[in-house]
Formats: C-alpha cells, structure tokens, sequence
C-alpha cells in the first residue's frame, strides 16, 4: 500500500524472537551529520543491541548506505551481520566480509571533478565510498542543484550505475545493489531463515527493503512522516527506534 501524504501508520508490534530484525543506520540509529564520520552513537545502542543479537540466536543485521567497515568501527566491539554499500557488501553472520568488484577507473576520475566542484561550497562533501561516490548538501543546502546535475552528467559515464537520492544527498552506485536485494539474500540463510522479516528505515534508499519484507509476509517500519512509504507501521523519531528496541532488549 502506498500512502501519498504523511503516513498515518500504527506503531510496530512488540519485537519477538522470532523475527528477522533488519536495520538501517543513519536516520534509523543515529542522527544525521554533516560529516558522517563524525556521527554521534548513542552509549546505550551498542550493549542495546548485543542483547538484541543474543535474544534473536544471532538474527539481527545492520543494512546501510555505508561501507560495513565503517559500521565496524561505529558499533565497535559489536560485528553483527551487515549489508553495505546499499548491498553491494555483504558479510553473513558469523562470517568475513565477502569480496566486491573494485570501482571502475572512470569513477576516479569523476571523484576528483567533485572535490573540485565543492571547493566552491566549503561545507558540502564528497563522500568516497569506494565502489560508490555520495555527494552530501546537509550543510550547504545552496548547493544542490549544481551537485544533482554533476552526478547526473556523471553518470552517463558509468554504465552499470543509477543515481540514488537521499536526504540532502544524492549517490552514483552499482545498479545492482539494494536494500532489499540484501535483505533477500539473508532470508535464505542461518539464522534468518524462516523467521519473519521486520526492516526498520528512514530514507527513500530503504523502500527497497521494505517491499522484501512485504513480499516475506514482513513488516516495513518507517522512522519520521515522510510520504509515499510501502512501511507498514511508523515510529516518530530515533528516540522511538532505541525505546522499542530497549523495550525487547
């Protein structure tokens, strides 16, 4: 069911061990900011989520827009399960994280024209995500229309490559790869497998995950009142996502 204003959408039932819990991260588990290395972690989500993890025998997965590295690294000691790169990264659980494709040459090439391009907007960001590239305007919201129309030109040099919009920012990606993609992929293996799957997301980026789970008899669940979701059910804010979580856990 699509909803065209904001979404009037019940809260999400209480968390069982028997799903399948996926979830985003920025927007989802923590804030926006206009650096995202710089993003802030709640001290609370880490032991919230270890216990999460032991109570659903392992089947819980981070599926984000960064590279799982970097998820290490927020969630650090924590190693769940993790989608990255919208999918195009992948580490099962219990496992390393499986090899990818490097980027095309060209898109070096392109990386360097946006730095150039951003020195005319100090506070926007050129995102190097490897086999990807994100141009953020969080901070410099001016600049958009000239970072939207760079990836657009850009991207008729990458065959292979879609441009993924997000919130105040917009993506050159491998068409390949998404949220919901990956997600499928986990249903298919221990200790996802024959569960019910349940996505919680923010962005548009994550609709694709909300039709997997709606396809599996699942629940999508959107943070915030953003419009023209497949979510079934909504939570308002963060702060909502860590208290149902906390509640489980």
């Amino acid at each position: 069911m699509m909803f065209d204003g904001p979404p009037t959408l019940p809260p999400p039932p209480p968390l069982s061990d028997r799903w399948a819990l996926f979830l985003d991260v920025d927007g989802t588990l923590v804030p926006f900011a206009d650096d995202p290395e710089r993003v802030y972690v709640s001290p609370h989500l880490v032991p919230r989520l270890q216990a999460l993890s032991t109570a659903m025998d392992g089947a819980i997965a981070l599926v984000s827009g960064r590279r799982v590295e970097m998820l290490d690294r927020m969630f650090a000691p924590l190693r769940l399960a993790a989608a990255g790169l919208h999918g195009l990264q992948r580490r099962r659980a219990g496992e390393g994280l499986a090899d990818t494709p490097g980027p095309p040459a060209v898109l070096e090439a392109i990386k360097l024209q946006a730095l150039e391009l951003v020195t005319h907007w100090p506070r926007a960001l050129v995102e190097d995500k490897g086999e990807a590239l994100a141009l953020h305007w969080r901070a410099a919201p001016e600049a958009a229309p000239a970072l939207q129309a760079f990836a657009a030109h850009a991207l008729e040099r990458l065959p292979g490559y879609h441009l993924q919009p997000g919130d105040m920012v917009i993506e050159l990606r491998p068409r390949h790869a998404d949220k919901g993609v990956a997600i499928e992929a986990f249903m298919g293996e221990p200790p996802f497998r024959g569960r019910q799957p349940v996505f919680v997301g923010d962005d548009l980026t994550d609709e694709h995950g909300f039709r997997a789970v709606n396809a599996h008899g699942g629940l999508g669940v959107l943070v915030g009142d953003r419009g023209g979701s497949d979510a079934r059910c909504r939570l308002p804010d963060i702060a909502a996502v860590h208290a149902w979580l906390g509640a489980a856990a």
